[in-house]
């Protein structure tokens, strides 16, 4: 198994990149905000997880370990696979997610794209003790980043825009109408950054 990648990264496509190691390219899909962060011929590492099944050899890689351990704990779950834990963090940042499932807040979940409200049950059902547990869930979801997030889809910001927009606020900035509030300046001022 590959557990880690140290290597020159040689092309940056939507959902994978290519890195160079010791003359051999490997694929490796990450999340959008990880790809963002690459430069093109600039080195990278990855924690990495290689996806086997009986046609397919996928390598997802993470900058972190405490990625590779979301993700893998979201692959814990009977249904979601691969794509879909890896959709999930790039929606929500990992503690994000364990805050939420730690807290029972699968209705924050069902904004996710793609994950419907009985996949989200069935994420937090099966993980929260797993979560609790491990003393792993992270920074509590800061007050009001729910009804700021509804609000922004109200308004018509994508899912997406609204939680890449709240993960910029700071978190000693509380409340609903506040976290909107700050949220929207950040979406004016860096609408092409977003």
């Amino acid at each position: 198994m590959i557990g880690y990648l140290e290597g020159t990264v040689r092309a940056i496509r939507d959902n994978h990149c290519i890195v160079l190691v010791g003359g051999v390219g490997y694929k490796v899909f990450a999340t959008k905000e990880t790809l963002a962060r690459l430069a093109l011929d600039g080195k990278t590492e990855f924690w990495t997880h290689l996806a086997v099944r009986e046609d397919i050899l996928d390598l997802y890689g993470f900058p972190a370990e405490v990625e590779l351990a979301s993700f893998m704990l979201l692959l814990s779950v009977s249904g979601i696979g691969p794509k879909s834990a890896l959709s999930i963090l790039d929606a929500a940042s990992s503690e994000t997610l364990r805050s939420a499932i730690a807290s029972g807040n699968a209705a924050y979940l069902t904004n996710i794209s793609g994950i419907g409200k009985k996949t989200a049950e069935k994420i937090v059902l099966e993980l929260k003790d797993k979560v609790l547990a491990g003393g792993s869930a992270g920074p509590a979801m800061p007050k009001g980043d729910m009804e700021a997030l509804e609000a922004m889809r109200a308004l018509g910001y994508s899912a997406d825009e609204a939680r890449k927009a709240l993960r910029n606020v700071p978190a000693e900035i509380e409340g609903s109408s506040e976290r909107l509030r700050e949220s929207l300046r950040i979406l004016g001022t860096h609408k092409h950054d977003l």
